[in-house]
This record gives structure tokens, C-alpha cells and sequence, in this order.
């Protein structure tokens, strides 16, 4: 498989909000399309459905509501906008392994739902307490 270096393209500036709006939604739609891509890169078919991932795409997004509130909001969801871009460039160019994939997208910050009932069950309030506050 040959692979192809392609330069990312730094978007302009966007002129206002409304603008900037619209290329995230822009971006929401081009992620959520390259998602069968993904799941066929990945070999992601066993682990996750498509509406799962686009939920952790829209989740990811959401992340960063409160941009709005700040001064120079339209630079830095422009900045956001280029980060998010660049990782689904990396995503689609196969630069990620299988296991970051899952571990980012699929499982994300809550561990795998069927471990969790049995890891808590022997565990003293202390532990549940300490690993709650030291695992994000």
C-alpha cells in the first residue's frame, strides 16, 4: 500500500461566528461520513457500531460548547476546528493503531461497561473514591 504524504490545508480565518458555526457543522458532516472508512481501516465492526461513533463524534464536539463565552471565540474555534481536522486526517491516513481507536473513540473515559460492575463489587469505598479521582 503506498502512502501518500498530503499537506494539510490551514483553512482561512473565519470572518464571524455564523462562519465559523457553519464550518463545524461542515466538519461534523465530513467526520460522520468518513465513518464506515474508519470502521473498515480499523477493522471496527466487532467492537462498535456507526451510531456509536457518530455519538462520540458529536460528544467530542460538544466538549466544546463553552467556547462561545470568550472574547476571541471565532480564533479559537477556528484553532479547535483545525485540530479536529487534523486528527481525522490522521484517522483516515491509518497514522493510528487500532488500540488508540478504541481507546479514544469506543471505550472513551468510562472503561468497558460490562467490567465495571464486576471490578466495584470488592472494592472498599476508599478505592472506588481514589480511582474515580485519579482516572479521568
Amino acid at each position: 500500500m503506498a502512502f501518500t504524504l498530503r499537506s494539510v490545508k490551514v483553512p482561512p480565518n473565519s470572518a464571524s461566528l455564523e462562519e465559523a458555526r457553519h464550518r463545524v457543522f461542515d466538519f461534523f458532516r465530513a467526520a460522520c461520513r468518513s465513518i464506515p472508512t474508519v470502521m473498515d481501516i480499523y477493522n471496527l465492526d466487532d467492537v462498535v457500531t456507526k451510531s456509536h461513533l457518530r455519538s462520540a463524534i458529536s460528544a467530542e464536539i460538544r466538549k466544546n460548547l463553552h467556547v462561545t463565552n470568550l472574547s476571541n471565540k471565532v480564533q479559537v474555534i477556528d484553532m479547535l476546528l483545525f485540530k479536529g481536522m487534523e486528527e481525522l486526517n490522521n484517522i483516515r491516513e491509518h497514522a493510528k493503531q487500532r488500540h488508540h481507536i478504541i481507546g479514544q473513540y469506543v471505550v472513551g473515559n468510562h472503561g468497558l461497561v460490562q467490567d465495571l460492575g464486576a471490578k466495584e463489587k470488592d472494592m472498599s469505598d476508599f478505592l472506588k473514591s481514589f480511582y474515580k479521582s485519579n482516572y479521568f
